[in-house]
């Protein structure tokens, strides 16, 4: 497809220079009295049509480049803030667009460090049915099964 993208764009670019080179020579042409190229004006129309659709599909690429543009902004400022050290607050801010509550958060973040139920049940001092109710509420919200499809999730939507 990405191919397909790079044939369409550069045949935009002909069409628009070309289109351009001819509405530009028939302006000089005029200016300094030069004879315009002779065309017919079902072939004017075509020259015109051609440049009405350049323009306008090369303002509709240009928007999409722009989205394409900002999210790979945005993704590198994610990338740039993670590595420089602000990992648990993007983690926190994801589980927050989770709508995790602050005991699932810490639940959350416990399974991430490799913690059995059991084991996030004694640190909290709560009983394990707790945990294992709390687990099942942020597997729901984040829309996965279990603790590993968890981090991958987390993974691929921070990360990647």
């Amino acid at each position: 497809m990405r191919g397909n993208t790079g044939i369409f764009t550069w045949a935009l670019v002909a069409v628009q220079c070309l289109c351009g080179a001819y509405f530009l020579w028939e302006i000089v042409a005029s200016i300094a009295g030069l004879p315009s190229l002779p065309l017919r004006w079902q072939t004017r129309e075509l020259v015109e049509l051609g440049a009405s659709l350049g323009l306008i599909l090369g303002a509709l690429l240009t928007v999409r480049l722009l989205f394409v543009a900002q999210r790979a902004r945005q993704r590198a400022d994610q990338a740039r803030r993670m590595t420089s050290g602000q990992f648990t607050e993007i983690v926190d801010g994801y589980f927050q667009r989770l709508a995790f509550t602050e005991a699932e958060t810490d639940v959350a973040w416990m399974l991430l460090k490799g913690l059995s139920t059991a084991e996030i049940a004694e640190l909290r001092d709560t009983k394990l049915g707790t945990v294992k109710a709390q687990c099942t509420a942020l597997y729901r919200k984040a829309g996965v099964k279990s603790k590993g499809q968890l981090f991958s999730l987390i993974v691929e939507d921070l990360l990647l």
